[in-house]
């Protein structure tokens, strides 16, 4: 299965997207477009960087009725995007009706992955907020599953829970884990965090890089080293 590291393209803005990405001479990393960006500059960001020769890996992680998911979909396959992502929240119906939309008339379609917890959430705050008393771990795995039941391709999750989550899905379920810094860098507000090459022993398939990469004095040294690290070349 392949590998790869993406970069979370998290600005407010067209300008300081692209510049961003005219450091990258030469090379064409994976990206991941956010809320932030999409809700800035609308699909046509979208299209831009497509045809800049990118892969996109669209995060918006839907949460809605089914029937609304399903249509939202469809939309958003027509952007031509690689992957894209939903709440497993919102139950193996609205993943099974997302699905459904995702499917282009060519019968192809974008990885689909859902966001089992995030990052950011801890057993406290799970507890506490969420109302949810099962162990963190026992959620995310039940949530694993039952993307797979839905015919998923993967789930987001921490590194820390990766292997996990292949145990009870298998090694085609693709695990998509954000959390990842540098040994030598700050965590920021993530709470369940690990390295690149230690994502990679846990059995990540993609690793979302974001502020260690965006906010380095040289992002495309940030990123190099962030790909050696998690491939191991």
């Amino acid at each position: 299965m392949a590998k790869d590291v993406i970069i979370a393209c998290d600005f407010d803005s067209k300008e300081k997207t692209l510049a961003f990405l005219d450091k990258f001479t030469g090379k064409k990393p994976f990206v991941k477009i956010g809320m932030e960006l999409f809700y800035a500059e609308g699909p046509e960001i979208v299209k831009e960087i497509k045809a800049r020769g990118h892969k996109i890996f669209l995060d918006l992680k839907l949460h809605d009725i089914p029937n609304t998911v399903k249509k939202s979909m469809a939309v958003l396959s027509r952007l031509d995007v690689d992957m894209t992502n939903l709440h497993a929240g919102g139950t193996i119906n609205m993943m099974k009706a997302a699905l459904e939309g995702l499917v282009r008339p060519d019968g192809t379609r974008p990885i689909l992955i859902a966001v089992t917890q995030l990052t950011s959430t801890d057993q406290e705050s799970m507890t506490n907020d969420l109302l949810i008393e099962k162990p963190i771990d026992q959620v995310v795995m039940h949530y694993a599953k039952n993307s797979m039941d839905a015919g998923l391709d993967g789930v987001v999750c921490s590194p820390l829970e990766a292997g996990k989550v292949k145990g009870v899905c298998g090694n085609n379920f693709i695990t998509v884990t954000p959390g990842v810094r540098f040994a030598d860098g700050e965590v920021g507000d993530q709470k369940r965090v690990t390295t690149p090459a230690k994502a990679r022993e846990l059995g990540s398939d993609y690793i979302v890089v974001g502020r260690p990469i965006t906010a380095a004095s040289d992002p495309v040294g940030a990123y190099e080293r962030c790909v050696k690290e998690f491939l191991g070349c």
